[in-house]
């Protein structure tokens, strides 16, 4: 009767842990990436391009956009727990500097729609590409004082494979894969994501 019990149980654990997957486009350790998340991105990106002129734009679009829009989130998870190992810490005060600096290199207000478009950012993500940008700024000071002289990301990249590989990052199949080695979302050969 106990063996029954317990098969049972293991069944019932594995149904329920299936279920937690199906809202889910990813899980970075205890973090989960709802698919929801990833839709309004990919809606918000779609709405924004009806609003400008994106002639001659390089634009991404069906499961390319999906697997891009999932890979920010997921990267931005992965730096958000990498800050939390780190002790860093992102102020609202250092976010909106960087924002005023981005705006003044591109130009004025009116011109960030037509950036974050081009750049594959969604305006309703933008906060958070700033403070991801932030802790990358941030974990790159630690990684050179640590001794690392690289000067192409590489340094802070081995710094993500190793929080990624810590975590366990598992992404929803219709979505793709994780690629370990590189930290990266791969696309499906036939993805399914949706993009409404």
């Amino acid at each position: 009767m106990k063996k029954i019990v317990a098969i049972v149980g293991a069944s019932l654990l594995v149904l329920l842990t299936g279920c937690s997957q199906v809202n889910s486009a990813a899980t970075i350790g205890s973090t989960d990436v709802p698919i929801t998340t990833v839709q309004n991105t990919v809606k918000d990106i779609l709405s924004e391009r009806t609003k400008i002129d994106t002639t001659g734009m390089q634009l991404q679009t069906g499961a390319d956009l999906n697997v891009a829009a999932l890979r920010f989130h997921v990267i931005s998870v992965l730096f958000d727990h990498l800050a939390v190992a780190l002790k860093l810490s992102i102020t609202d005060a250092q976010i909106a500097t960087t924002r005023a600096s981005i705006i003044s290199k591109i130009g004025t207000e009116a011109d960030l729609p037509k950036a974050l478009i081009g750049a594959g950012i969604a305006k309703v993500d933008f906060p958070r590409y700033l403070r991801t940008v932030l802790i990358a700024q941030e974990i790159g000071k630690v990684a050179a004082a640590a001794g690392d002289t690289s000067t192409d990301g590489s340094g802070i990249q081995k710094l993500i494979i190793a929080q990624a590989n810590k975590d366990k990052v598992v992404i929803n199949p219709k979505y793709g894969s994780w690629d370990a080695a590189n930290a990266n979302v791969v696309a499906a050969p036939a993805n399914s994501a949706v993009t409404k």
